[in-house]
């Protein structure tokens, strides 16, 4: 097995395709395409399915390429090391959040301090953040649980309760607040699968033998949340994701205290990485000034 077998497999991984790997590489595409054939015959392995001018990665492959994106990260560890350190910092941050409103504090301060440092933002449930997260996808997750897994490295952004939320004609005004056994009568729209928050209230209900059942599921927060202004049912999220909508009403949930803990996670084996021990030195800097600043004069 040869380094430059390796990097080439990774490149048209990573790539999508031999032409795009070559062009990255700076190699020409049979060249390429020579490099991954030797890895494939010298272990008897079938990488990639190659289908008309598209490629797609095997079972066997999808596993190295998992492997690949660590053992090339750890390249780069070296590489920054090696070269570094008074340099400025930058390459790519990708955060995935079950909400962007946890961000809020810190991408834009964040952006000014490491203005070469390039950010993608993008959404998912907590399974689908902690997968991403394992699989090298990510670097950042944000997340509704507390104790995501002994592998990630958590730092807490505090938490909120949970409230539910409606369209100001589904419900009159008069009706502030909802048990549990009310809601089994309501249309409810729910998250998909994997959503603490749905994860949280359907265990509540289920203790007190309540069977909540969803009229509509919506994939993300903000499908969600048209579906519920358009009067459709009653959606539910943390007081801190709530935001303001003229179109939307907040109720309260009655005799029932549901806590919606926030947390910023990563991958331990990846806190070396510069782009994310910058963001995550970054975010406890902003956590502990917001935490010791003294409250406005009112």
């Amino acid at each position: 097995m040869r380094h430059s077998q390796l990097k080439a497999f990774h490149y048209v991984a990573k790539h999508g395709g031999f032409s795009r790997a070559a062009e990255a590489l700076f190699l020409t595409q049979p060249a390429i395409s020579e490099q991954v054939r030797k890895l494939e015959q010298d272990h008897d392995l079938l990488l990639f399915k190659r289908e008309r001018k598209r490629v797609n990665l095997t079972v066997e492959g999808e596993q190295l390429y998992r492997y690949t994106k660590q053992y090339f990260e750890i390249e780069d560890q070296i590489e920054d090391y090696l070269s570094e350190t008074k340099a400025a910092i930058d390459g790519e941050l990708r955060i995935v959040a079950d909400s962007a409103h946890h961000l809020t504090d810190f991408l834009g301060p964040f952006r000014k301090k490491y203005s070469n440092i390039t950010i993608t933002v993008r959404a998912g449930n907590t399974e689908d953040i902690l997968e991403e997260l394992r699989t090298y996808n990510a670097e950042i997750g944000v997340v509704g649980s507390v104790s995501p897994g002994k592998d990630m490295s958590v730092l807490s952004l505090g938490s909120t309760e949970i409230v539910a939320f409606t369209s100001r004609e589904l419900l009159l005004a008069s009706k502030p607040t909802l048990s549990l056994a009310e809601l089994a009568d309501l249309p409810l729209i729910f998250r998909e699968q994997g959503s603490k928050t749905r994860e949280k209230l359907e265990d509540e209900a289920n203790k007190r033998g309540i069977l909540l059942k969803p009229a509509i599921v919506a994939e993300g927060r903000e499908a969600v949340r048209e579906l519920v202004a358009s009067g459709a049912g009653i959606g539910f999220v943390s007081q801190a994701e709530y935001g303001h909508d003229d179109r939307l009403r907040q109720i309260k949930l009655q005799d029932v205290d549901l806590q919606m803990g926030e947390s910023m996670i990563y991958l331990s084996q990846r806190r070396e990485v510069k782009t994310i021990r910058a963001f995550m030195d970054f975010a406890n800097s902003v956590l502990e000034t917001n935490q010791t600043s003294p409250m406005p004069d009112r």
